[in-house]
């Protein structure tokens, strides 16, 4: 039987597990937008919106829970969010190619992954709904790192 404590403990786990879950979206949904300008065939652009637009979905629900928790969202880190600017635009601006897309959104997606099983390990009291919600980041961030593989 949980007691107050334990009961705090979970819902603190929780939100904080949504929080890096929000910012690490937000941090996905930017470096699609970056790209998506350069993207040069019709398929790599219509995957790049699919894959935003499940982006955003997790987002809305991830902020609702957020939401009801009384909890305030968490914008992605500004350093990582700078460098990876810097990173994107560079590599786009040498070689604007779907290859270069590819390998900068799985590179991304990567990071995103091994972020959110840290995250998921450290906040190991975090609720049901919120490790859910996490393993679905982690599973479309895989999915689009299997998409990505065949411009490389």
């Amino acid at each position: 039987m949980l007691n107050a404590e334990d009961d705090k403990m979970n819902e603190q786990d929780s939100v904080k597990l949504l929080r890096e879950c929000d910012a690490g979206i937000k941090m996905g949904v930017s470096s699609i937008d970056e790209v998506t300008s350069y993207a040069q065939s019709e398929k790599m652009k219509q995957k790049l919106c699919e894959f935003k637009t499940e982006h955003e979905t997790l987002k809305g629900e991830t902020e609702t829970e957020l939401f009801r928790a009384g909890a305030e969202l968490k914008e992605p880190n500004a350093m990582a969010k700078s460098m990876s600017w810097v990173k994107t635009n560079m590599k786009l601006a040498m070689e604007g190619s779907d290859r270069t897309i590819a390998n900068l959104m799985t590179d991304g997606c990567n990071m995103g992954i091994k972020s959110l099983y840290r995250y998921l390990n450290q906040y190991s009291g975090a609720s049901e709904k919120s490790k859910d919600i996490a393993k679905r980041l982690i599973d479309l961030e895989q999915r689009m790192t299997d998409e990505m593989r065949g411009y490389l």
